[in-house]
């Protein structure tokens, strides 16, 4: 647990989790985590972990423009 507000604009909750360089709660964080699964499956699931926190951002990005749709 974080005291940072979830970095996804509109949300008031807490922070929980790291989303990137982010902060998301933990509503925003199990959809992030399901969007990464239904996206690349356990490939991308698995690769996120090694992945650089710029490629981490650039898909933490990618996956906040499906939340505006």
């Amino acid at each position: 647990m974080t005291t940072q507000p979830c970095m996804i604009e509109g949300c008031a909750n807490q922070g929980y989790a790291p989303a990137g360089t982010g902060i998301v709660c933990k509503e925003h964080f199990a959809d992030f985590v399901t969007w990464r699964r239904k996206t690349g499956g356990k490939t991308l699931f698995r690769k996120y972990n090694g992945m650089t926190m710029a490629e981490r951002d650039a898909t933490v990005a990618e996956w906040k423009n499906t939340l505006a749709q």
